[in-house]
This record gives structure tokens, sequence and C-alpha cells, in this order.
């Protein structure tokens, strides 16, 4: 019962607009209280949130990818991908979704990279017939691919939570990430094969190749770099993420000669405000944890599973089916914050791999961003393309259908997610 009075206060809470920080960490002080337990367990509980190696990535990434963004970064990945693919069938599209791709791999966030691709690709593809619809939800879906290519600020929080290693969450996630790349781009080639406003594009002069794909080298380059030395133990996420941003200012500042003194000032209190945010809510996430802890709700829950869920696929569509209805309220990060904590204990009695877990619960919180009403990426695609949300909801149904696709073959064929960090 007491189980159950928690969560409604939860959802209620949220549902009524309070902000998630202050949600999780004031019900987690009520809690505390009303159970007798010292007041001192609310600071303990911020500093050891708060004081982490592995979270001081999460400022250092977004900074990076803020950098890169008023850098115009994504206008020369843009252009150098679309010099060399625009006139296949679909051209254009595919283009946007290995530009997606590959700022994913540069930035680690959704929002930033459906933000950066969007501004270029959407009045593009619309001069050349593509349907409005399409262009929106393509560039929502695009987006989602920053929180899972590495590297991802939420699987670093993921590792947190969980205390699995970060680095093979990254490698685990490249994987479905190529594969959910892969699902975008044929749909995309297919639907301008079928398409009656497309119009396809000329072929691109190797003048214009390489000239595009010159300006466009430093920032795969440091994409290659980060992943590279993430991949061979020669620097931690956590540095990454320093060298990264040592880089992405290197490349805009002084060999793209891109980025103005008043962007970097944007782009330093962009990246404030949104860390700010993030550890607000991992704060507040920690109180709460805490709380549900000594009141002994996971290890109910995980009894309850372990009751009731006794076989790992109906544990997994349990998830898949809560997470999908969760995601139309709840925005990615507080659906992590709130779920892992409960369901990790789980993990190890049905004989789930918590890595393959991450990844798996990575693609459908990024569905929570592509579905209405408080999906992120559609109020970015709406504010860039100026359209109306319907617009852009109606678009990204077919990719939503991909995404939860890409679920099931990681279901059937766990070694899409295990391979690279374990057997390579």
């Amino acid at each position: 019962m007491t189980t159950i009075l928690i969560l409604v206060a939860l959802f209620s809470l949220l549902l009524a607009g309070v902000p998630v920080a202050f949600v999780l960490g004031g019900l987690g002080f009520i809690l505390l209280a009303i159970g007798g337990f010292s007041p001192l367990m609310v600071p303990q509980s911020l500093l050891g949130g708060l004081d982490n190696f592995i979270l001081l990535s999460v400022p250092l990434f977004l900074l990076m990818s803020n950098v890169l963004l008023k850098g115009g970064v994504g206008r020369d990945l843009f252009a150098a991908v679309q010099a060399w693919v625009g006139h296949w069938p679909g051209g254009l599209a595919v283009a946007t979704v290995i530009s997606c791709g590959l700022f994913a791999a540069i930035s680690g966030s959704s929002v930033a990279t459906a933000a950066t691709i969007a501004t270029v690709a959407i009045p593009e593809m619309e001069s050349r017939g593509y349907p409005r619809k399409f262009v929106l939800g393509l560039l929502a879906a695009g987006g989602t691919l920053g929180i899972l290519i590495p590297p991802s600020i939420p699987l670093i929080v993921f590792g947190f939570i969980t205390e699995e290693s970060v680095i093979k969450l990254f490698l685990a996630g490249i994987g479905p990430g190529l594969i959910l790349v892969g699902l975008f781009i044929l749909f995309s080639m297919a639907y301008a094969v079928f398409s009656a406003d497309y119009q396809k594009s000329e072929k691109a002069s190797w003048a214009t190749r390489m000239a595009a794909s010159k300006r466009a080298l430093p920032s795969v380059a440091l994409a290659t770099l980060i992943v590279w030395g993430i991949y061979w133990g020669i620097f931690t996420p956590t540095e990454a993420a320093a060298v990264g941003f040592a880089f992405a200012l290197i490349i805009t500042a002084f060999v793209l000669r891109s980025l103005s003194w008043e962007g970097f000032k944007a782009a330093v209190i962009d990246s404030m405000v949104t860390s700010v945010t993030i550890l607000m809510i991992v704060a507040g996430a920690k109180i709460f944890g805490k709380a549900i802890t000594l009141y002994r709700i996971p290890q109910d829950i995980s009894l309850f599973i372990a009751g009731n869920f006794n076989e790992a696929w109906l544990f997994i569509l349990a998830v898949s089916i809560l997470l999908v209805i969760m995601g139309f309220f709840l925005e990615a990060l507080s659906m992590m914050l709130i779920m892992v904590p409960v369901l990790a204990p789980s993990l190890m009695a049905l004989g789930i791999d918590p890595i393959w877990f991450g990844i798996f619960f990575v693609i459908l919180i990024e569905v929570a961003l592509i579905t209405p009403p408080v999906g992120l990426n559609l109020y970015v695609i709406q504010a860039v393309g100026k359209a109306k949300i319907g617009e852009v909801a109606s678009g990204v149904w077919p990719f939503l259908l991909l995404m939860l696709l890409t679920v099931l073959l990681c279901y059937l064929f766990p070694d899409l997610v295990l391979y690279i960090p374990f057997k390579l």
C-alpha cells in the first residue's frame, strides 16, 4: 500500500507540472521525515550524488556539443555528406540521417543533434519536394541518435546509477546505433522511390566533394578520436569529454574560424543551464532513491517481479510497455532516474546482462523524445521548422516503429549489443 501511495504522489506531482528535481528531492525528504530517518541523509545524499568523477563528463560533453553547434559544424557535416550521397534515391534524406549520426558521435546530445541538422536540412529537403511531415518526422527521429551513439549523456547517467562501466556502455551502443541509422536510411530511400513529389539531386563534382570533405574532416576526426580513445582505453569518458571540448574549441575557433566570442559565451551559458538542470535532477533522484531504499520499495518490487515475471522475456515485455506509456508524460532522463534504481535489482535474478539492459532502456527512452505531449525533439523541430506540433508528431510514427523493431532485434540477437564491448 505504501508503494502505491508513493507512486501516486510521484506521478500526480509530475503531471501537475512541478519540476522533476523538486518532485524527487522534496518527496524523498518528506518520506525520510515521515519514516523517522535522520535529516542528515539529505545533504549526505546530495554530496554523494554529485561528488562523482563520471558526472564531470556531463558538463564537458555539453560544452563540446554547444561549441560545435555555435561553430556551425552541423552545416559542414551536412554539406560534406550531401556532396557524396545526395544523388542517391532519397539522397538528401540519407545525408540527413548520416549527418545526425556523425553529429551524435561528437555531441552526445539529442536536442543539439536535432536542432543543428534541422536548421540546414529542412529548407534543403523541402526545396527538393520532400513532404513536410516526412522531413519533420525524419529530423525529430534522427536527433534521437544523439543519446545512443557514443558519447551519450544518458548512458553516462545509467552507468552512474548502476555502477556499470561507462566505457562498455558506450561500446555497446555502437551496434544498435548503426542498425538504427541503417533502418532510417533504408526507409528514407524506399520513401523517396515511391514518392511522387521527390526530385532527384544532381551528382556533385569531385571538386565540390573534396572542398566539402576538407571542411568537415576535422569534425569527423574529432568523433573518431573520441570513440577510438575510449575503445582502446587511452582515456576515460570524463577525460574524453575534456579532450573533445579542447579539440572542439581548436577546430571551431582556429581551424574553421567559425566560432565568435559571442557564440562561445552563448555556448558556455547554454551548457551551464543544461548542466545545472541535469545535476539537480540527479541530486533529487539520489535523495528519492535513498528514501525508497529505506522503505524497501525496490526490494519489494523486485520480489513482485521475480514472483510474477519469472521469465526474462515477460520482464522485458512489461518494462517495454511501461516505458512507452511513461514516455507520453516524462522526458528521457527523468524516466531513467526514476525507473532504473527500481528495476536494476531484478536483472541478476532473471539473468539479464545490465550492459544489454542499459542499451535496451536507452532505445526505449529515445521513443519518449518523439512522443507527444512532452517529447523534447518534437518541440525542437517545431521551433526550427516553424511547424505545428501535430505536423511533427504525425511524421514520426514510421520511425517509432523502426525504433521498436531495433529493440526486438536486440532482444532476439543480444550480440548486436554485446559483441563489441565483450568479444571484439
